[in-house]
């Protein structure tokens, strides 16, 4: 099932962890819906401006899911309003600041970054509701969290 432009409900809901452990990752009619937001919003209009593909490397989780992977259980991704991303020739810095300057978002996070090494990390941004957005930047590393991007 095709969400937007560029993204399916696949590849969404792809999990490695939910494979080796038989979890059924499916989300239901209301996940499928928040996810289409979270594609209309903010994955396509990121594949728009790059003009490069965006690969997911999480995106929606059920919460046996969720909990298997020892995230919180508050977890946007367990909505389908959330998904961690990369593209391959920008620098997830870059990436995070363009969001960050560019789009409308609940939350941003730069997860697990070093500066000067641009395949490093990932980039955690979700989507709660047009007019309920916080638009939280932080940046986790192993030093723990702050507030904002690297400069």
């Amino acid at each position: 099932m095709k969400l937007g432009n560029y993204f399916w409900l696949s590849e969404m809901t792809r999990s490695q962890t939910a494979l080796r452990k038989g979890i059924d990752n499916t989300p239901s009619q209301e996940e499928i819906e928040n996810l289409r937001d979270l594609v209309f919003y903010i994955l396509d209009p990121i594949r728009n401006h790059f003009r490069l593909p965006v690969t997911v490397n999480s995106g929606f989780r059920c919460q046996e899911l969720n909990n298997a992977l020892g995230s919180k259980a508050t977890s946007q991704h367990t909505q389908g309003k959330a998904a961690d991303i990369e593209i391959v020739t920008i620098d997830n810095l870059d990436l995070a600041k363009w969001i960050r300057d560019n789009m409308d978002f609940d939350q941003l996070i730069l997860e697990f970054h070093t500066v000067g090494d641009p395949r490093s990390g990932w980039v955690h941004v979700s989507w709660n509701e047009k007019d309920n957005n916080r638009r939280q930047v932080l940046t986790i590393n192993r030093d723990g969290v702050s507030i904002g991007l690297p400069e």
